[in-house]
């Protein structure tokens, strides 16, 4: 083992697959959004340290670059291993990573794409089927109804195991699940992201009505809860996206480092990282709630998981939410639109 982790392993909504409570995003795996990306050779053996070390709930995306390739090649090299890890992957968004960092994203949810779109991931990922297969963002074109129909006939064809939606509203995962049980919905959740528990938005009302798992991505912010981005410097290498997040623009930086910086403080009398800390917030709001933070580092990696043995009392997680209602910035996603989607009304 790579490192000794407590793992926590709990089901993911009423009917899908057990999975640790710490899950890997792979939007780094394939780069373009954080930094370019690592050699074949390095990300392989991201992967084998991942998997060594329990982290075994894999996160993609067909729009991730060549993420799916790269965790295909894993599993062609490591066969007897496919059984222990929940791929999962995501069709929708129609733009590649350069066309998103012009604001420019184009959105398919139609019957016809969600078919083409399985085949071709997985073909990419050398499977025969995916254990989670989500809608990523609705066209607000096509009714979810009919995009849960063709995930349906894809389920017993025995391609895909569970569905799951993105960024979804709450009407819209009600009718999906109406269609057919819905295991997990991912939304951005994390201390500096709390918008899902709002009424207004109430989509975390209804997955716990329904029984449904949040998967929360974006979960340390896009990074400045690791505490390591302070500077406009930290993240403005080559392929890293990362100017374009509100919360990390120059009006807003120095506002939120001030944030995390007493994070820190409270991260560090507990004996824990700043990212364990936030993490354990994000877990301690509920068992149906599973962070996937994204990394290609190792210690990072290790670091995230181990944030499953931290415990908070309750005046500790107050105490961080309320400092983490100072925070200065939109989320990225209503610049990119499709936030919190709905669809037309099926005739």
């Amino acid at each position: 083992m790579s490192a000794q982790v407590n793992i926590q392993v709990r089901q993911l909504g009423r009917d899908g697959p057990r999975v640790p409570r710490i899950g890997l995003g792979c939007v780094p795996l394939g780069g373009g959004a954080y930094g370019l990306a690592a050699s074949n050779e390095e990300r392989l053996e991201f992967l084998d340290k991942a998997y060594e070390t329990g982290s075994t709930f894999w996160d993609m995306a067909d729009e991730y670059a060549d993420a799916e390739d790269v965790v295909g090649m894993w599993l062609a090299a490591n066969p007897d291993k496919r059984k222990d890890i929940t791929v999962c992957t995501k069709f929708g968004i129609r733009s590649n990573r350069k066309e998103i960092a012009t604001k420019s994203i184009t959105i398919d949810s139609s019957p016809e794409y969600c078919r083409q779109a399985l085949e071709k991931s997985l073909r990419r990922l050398g499977v025969s089927y995916v254990d989670i297969y989500y809608i990523h963002r609705l066209d607000g074109v096509t009714p979810i109804e009919k995009t849960m129909e063709a995930l349906v006939e894809l389920k017993n064809a025995g391609k895909i195991k569970h569905i799951g939606l993105s960024e979804c509203s709450a009407n819209s995962l009600r009718r999906a699940h109406a269609v057919h049980p819905v295991a997990c919905v991912q939304l951005e959740y994390s201390l500096f992201c709390t918008v899902i528990e709002t009424p207004e938005v109430g989509v975390l009302q209804a997955a716990r009505e329904l029984g449904i798992a949040v998967v929360a991505y974006s979960p340390l912010g896009s990074g400045i809860l690791t505490g390591s981005l302070r500077t406009p410097e930290d993240f403005s290498k080559p392929g890293d996206l990362r100017g374009m997040v509100p919360k990390l623009s120059p009006a807003n930086l120095s506002t939120n480092v001030a944030i995390v910086n007493k994070f820190t403080e409270i991260a560090t009398a507990k004996g824990v990282t700043t990212s364990q800390l936030a993490l354990a917030w994000l877990l301690a709001q509920g068992d149906d709630v599973f962070p996937i933070p994204g990394t290609t580092k190792v210690h990072r990696m290790e670091e995230n998981m181990g944030s499953m043995a931290v415990t908070l009392t309750s005046e500790e997680e107050k105490t961080l939410r309320d400092l983490a209602k100072g925070v200065a910035g939109k989320r990225v996603q209503e610049l990119l639109g499709h936030t919190f989607g709905d669809t037309p009304a099926l005739e």
